[in-house]
């Protein structure tokens, strides 16, 4: 009998997209968002690789290592870099050159990148029934998705949101948590 790899599915804490833990379900990844106190008017969004799952006392527990990728927006919310701290230093990149719509006419909310991996991913805003932001590659599979909890469903302790990355995208779970926190900010500001 052959078995399928187990996507990871990250429970969204809080569904907030400034400030919220992303914790799988089978504890494999876990990561931690966060809004960073303002710098020169700016706003950033933190995001930290966890060891561990997030627990109701995180919040009060200051993060003692850097974060993995900082999403900086300017003082009226427009886009602003989104950078990942790599072994090798840095990587700043304006977000606007890193998500780019797929077509000159297309959806603002329809948006492509270039992962680490050399390939390039394409996000879009409710392309799929159920789906509230859906992600393939260049070959049109489905990479990930982030869906939110039924109207009817109750939810316990958590929002009942949910970001699912299949698992032979693993290794772009940083990369995907960045840009859907991006396309997040977008939708909310209209950009």
């Amino acid at each position: 009998m052959l078995q399928s790899p187990l996507p990871y599915v990250l429970e969204d804490r809080t569904g907030a997209h400034t400030t919220s833990d992303f914790d799988d379900i089978y504890d494999r990844l876990f990561f931690h968002v966060a809004t960073a106190p303002q710098r020169s008017g700016s706003s950033a969004t933190m995001i930290y690789t966890m060891p561990r799952r997030a627990s109701r006392h995180r919040d009060s527990q200051p993060i003692h290592h850097t974060p993995a990728a900082v999403c900086e927006f300017l003082p009226d919310g427009s886009l602003g870099t989104v950078s990942f701290t790599q072994p090798a230093g840095t990587l700043t990149i304006p977000m606007g050159s890193y998500l780019r719509r797929t077509s000159l006419f297309g959806r603002s909310l329809s948006r492509k990148f270039i992962c680490s991996d050399g390939r390039e991913y394409k996000w879009s805003y409710r392309s799929v029934e159920g789906q509230e932001w859906t992600c393939t590659n260049s070959e049109n599979y489905l990479v990930a998705h982030y869906d939110l909890k039924p109207a009817d469903v109750r939810a316990f302790g958590v929002s009942g949101n949910s970001l699912t990355i299949y698992e032979a995208f693993g290794h772009l779970s940083l990369e995907l948590v960045a840009s859907l926190t991006i396309l997040r900010h977008m939708k909310q500001y209209n950009l």
